[in-house]
């Protein structure tokens, strides 16, 4: 076991920095999507018609082909992650968060729509390693007992930056106002640069005299059958994830008709129930396990998520909120257990491999559940049929150790084997 074991508080300056680096992770990643239809409309050919393509500037087709590639993108996200293992995490975090905010500021210049998604494109994978680094340095730089409340605050912090990309571009309405949101992003980039010098680099992590690693990240035998266990909940998780939060707005425009009023409360309110879900889910992975959280944690994401479908304001309303708050129950726990269950030597390697399971696996469900809503023609069989299989993955955590109360060096000394 290492001698020393770091326990920095989740208020020290080197988490608080890391949250800081999420942030601005979050307001890069979110302005796509936060000013997608503004994009549309500058860069299409509006008409006063009624379909998709007249009311927006550009098809659907070539919408959803746009946002396919920008997800997809952050599979570009492991070989990134990869290389905190070899480099360290402090240099590979600033690097990749400043260069993502780079590419944010560098779309306001865009000339048309496929140069806006090739820009993003090239910031998405950079931006969700930044991400995942800053969770393995978390869960490094701190002990059993700090561990989930320090991750809570880091992932907080994302969706703090992703909500504040929105709350700008409500601001900034107009036929330039995805210019000025991108440019924007410039403050978080000068914010980070001059943060710098308080990310640490965790004394968990030595640099390896030799490294073996491939470029997609290798894992030792005796960690595989263990990873596999954890890509498997990965992509389980973010099959239900993935349509619960993508087609919401649209389910909530075009189906139930929801007023604008509701659907801004809701987003509002969101905020205090993620919050909510945040501080829950931090106390009980500390309290009750990790593996309590995540299963119970799931279940209500995927009640909530039905009960958003079920096709009335309310159930839409109540759903969002509830969704939002099981989400922000899950981060703490899962977060904390996935950093936990591996070696230093491999724990961003781990990560990466979680980003490529979180995007096929969301990927997967938003395709699933589209195709369900079109042959079923009703959101609520679709989101049965789309939510419920995925619950399986609740086995998987059987094959788990718990790691409450334990370091990485407990669960992996020196000559560990899994059996």
């Amino acid at each position: 076991m290492a001698e020393h074991i770091p326990a920095a508080r989740w208020t020290s300056k080197p988490i608080l920095a890391l949250a800081l680096f999420t942030f601005a992770a979050g307001f890069g990643s979110f302005g796509a999507v936060a000013s997608l239809g503004e994009v549309a409309r500058a860069f299409g050919h509006a008409v006063h018609g009624t379909s998709v393509a007249d009311q927006m500037g550009l098809s659907g087709s070539i919408l959803g082909l746009g946002l396919a590639i920008l997800r997809l993108a952050s599979l570009l996200g492991l070989p990134l992650a990869v290389l905190a293992d070899h480099f360290g995490r402090r240099a590979t975090l600033i690097t990749y968060t400043a260069a993502g905010l780079a590419c944010t500021v560098a779309a306001a210049a865009s000339p048309n729509y496929w140069a806006f998604v090739a820009i993003f494109a090239l910031g998405r994978p950079m931006l969700t390693a930044a991400v995942s680094i800053s969770h393995v340095a978390g869960a490094e730089l701190t002990n059993a007992n700090g561990r989930a409340s320090s991750l809570a605050l880091i992932t907080g912090s994302y969706g703090i930056g992703a909500g504040g990309a929105a709350l700008v571009h409500t601001a900034l309405r107009g036929s330039n106002g995805f210019r000025y949101l991108f440019l924007m992003a410039i403050i978080p980039l000068l914010m980070i640069l001059a943060l710098r010098r308080h990310v640490v680099e965790p004394e968990r992590w030595q640099r390896p005299t030799q490294w073996s690693h491939a470029i997609l990240g290798h894992v030792e035998s005796a960690q595989r059958r263990r990873l596999l266990t954890v890509l498997g909940f990965t992509f389980g998780l973010s099959m239900i994830s993935g349509p619960a939060n993508g087609y919401v707005f649209l389910y909530a425009d075009n189906v139930v008709n929801a007023s604008s009023g509701l659907v801004a409360t809701m987003v509002v309110l969101s905020s205090v129930t993620g919050f909510g879900g945040l501080l829950l889910g931090r106390y009980c992975a500390d309290r009750f396990g990790r593996k309590p959280v995540l299963g119970l944690a799931l279940l209500a994401l995927v009640a909530a998520s039905l009960l958003v479908y079920e096709g009335r304001s309310i159930g839409l309303f109540l759903g969002y909120l509830c969704s939002v708050g099981a989400a922000g129950a899950l981060a703490p726990a899962g977060t904390a257990f996935s950093n936990e269950l591996f070696p230093t030597e491999v724990r961003a390697s781990v990560a990466g491999w979680n980003i490529a399971a979180g995007v096929t696996g969301s990927v997967a469900g938003l395709l699933a559940f589209g195709g369900l809503v079109d042959h079923f023609g009703s959101f609520a069989t679709a989101s049965l049929v789309t939510f419920i299989p995925p619950l399986l993955i609740l086995v998987l955590l059987r094959h788990l150790p718990e790691t409450k109360g334990k370091e990485p060096e407990q669960l992996w000394p020196s000559t560990a084997e899994v059996a």
